[in-house]
């Protein structure tokens, strides 16, 4: 089976992956001289830094996420293929997916990553990540739940348990679920369960470094940490987490916090493609590649964003998995290969940071632009706005923004639904 993509004089660029470098790439060639396939496990583009809002009842998930198909529904030269890659056959030139196989031209391996549980099966088991809007959602309705268990538990180390809430990793997607849970602590919660006491409820954030916010400076860690302490977070940094059995946070020096709910956003990994030899992947298993983001050994294989590892001076662990990163390639490598149609060279990439950001709470952030530093109200409003524009889709953006007005003008949500599947009984 050959997905039922038909066959032109155009170039096949095969596009594995519609994240922000996978969409940014498909976009840039839609109207190309180019055939392109897309090809993505789901049918919708996610924003992922906004996943948290939707953990924490801030966002529903059609808000952050846009269809694929919508994006491209006026490209004639686009194809879109809802399948997981399983393998590439490089002799070929063919990629094995779920529905069967695709020849290629070109292949942009642009899959992303998931989470690194650091080989620890027990949190794999019970832990609970953030890299999809289902788990997203999946987080959600473990807090919820647990409020709702907490409401009729008699046993007081048990309903303390409820209660507590553990996040796991100091970066960007921590510091801000944490900040964002301890103002529903504040704000939402205890109008939603007046039955409750909720200074009773604690919100650790733990974190293996020495600090918040690794890969910020001094001055901006030391700021969010601040953040997070006035909204009551406890900051545990030098802190690893090395077991949970869904009852009890074990962390090392014989330290153990009772919780039923561990939030893991402590690191990230890529996982090797069947037919791409082991010796391509380095650490994370991001794929070795040229400043071209050509895969080693490749003229018609690239990889992008997350799963690509180029070093530079400044960079010799590889560039920051972010979006901009991701982003960049994709643009440059779409002019790259249209260069190439016209048999002119291609140009190396080099990372431009634009800079970093994290948002602990209402009215309090930290941004970092390439010549200045600024926190608090107006590091707020820059971080809205930017993460605001970037969301695909003008319909999306007027959604988050309703509802973030809305959030800031009453202190309140109106997402608090636990959402679960329907289990049908037979007979």
């Amino acid at each position: 089976m050959q997905l039922n993509i038909p066959v032109t004089r155009q170039k096949r660029v095969l596009i594995a992956g519609g994240g922000f470098a996978g969409l940014k790439i498909a976009t840039k060639l839609a109207d190309s001289d180019f055939q392109v396939v897309l090809i993505d496990k789901n049918n919708f583009h996610q924003f992922q830094p906004l996943f948290y809002q939707v953990a924490t009842a801030g966002l529903e998930p059609s808000a952050i996420s846009f269809p694929l198909r919508k994006i491209f529904q006026n490209s004639e030269n686009v194809f879109i293929r809802v399948a997981e890659i399983t393998g590439v056959n490089t002799d070929n030139k063919e990629v094995i997916t779920t529905l069967g196989t695709l020849n290629y031209d070109i292949l942009v391996l642009a899959m992303g990553v998931d989470t690194n549980f650091f080989g620890m099966k027990h949190i794999a088991q019970f832990a609970i990540p953030m890299k999809s809007v289902g788990e997203a959602l999946s987080l959600r309705n473990k807090i919820l739940q647990n409020f709702e268990d907490a409401l009729t538990e008699a046993d007081a180390e048990k309903k303390k348990a409820l209660l507590n809430i553990v996040v796991v990793g100091g970066g960007p997607t921590g510091v801000e679920v944490s900040g964002t849970l301890a103002e529903m602590r504040k704000f939402i919660l205890p109008k939603d369960y007046p039955e409750i006491d909720f200074s009773k409820m604690n919100i650790y954030l733990v974190e293996a470094g020495s600090r918040v916010l690794g890969g910020m400076t001094e001055q901006s860690a030391s700021h969010a940490e601040s953040y997070l302490h006035k909204l009551g977070v406890n900051v545990l940094c030098n802190a690893q987490v090395s077991d949970y059995d869904g009852e009890k946070v074990s962390i090392l020096n014989n330290i153990q916090i009772s919780a039923k709910t561990l939030v893991w956003a402590a690191g990230v990994s890529g996982s090797q493609t069947a037919g791409l030899n082991a010796e391509l992947y380095a650490r994370g298993n991001r794929i070795k590649v040229n400043s071209f983001n050509q895969v080693e050994g490749f003229e018609d294989i690239y990889a992008l964003g997350d799963n690509a590892y180029m070093t530079e001076s400044n960079y010799p662990n590889g560039h920051p998995q972010m979006a901009q990163p991701a982003i960049q390639q994709a643009k440059l490598l779409a002019l790259n290969l249209n260069r190439q149609q016209k048999n002119k060279p291609m140009k190396p990439y080099h990372y431009f940071n634009k800079g970093s950001m994290a948002t602990i709470g209402r009215n309090l952030a930290v941004v970092e632009l390439p010549f200045v530093r600024f926190y608090g109200f107006f590091a707020w409003l820059t971080w809205m706005f930017v993460h605001l524009m970037a969301i695909v889709g003008v319909k999306n953006r007027l959604l988050v923004f309703i509802n973030w007005f809305w959030n800031y003008v009453t202190y309140d949500q109106s997402l608090r639904l636990i959402l679960k599947p329907t289990v049908r009984k037979n007979g």
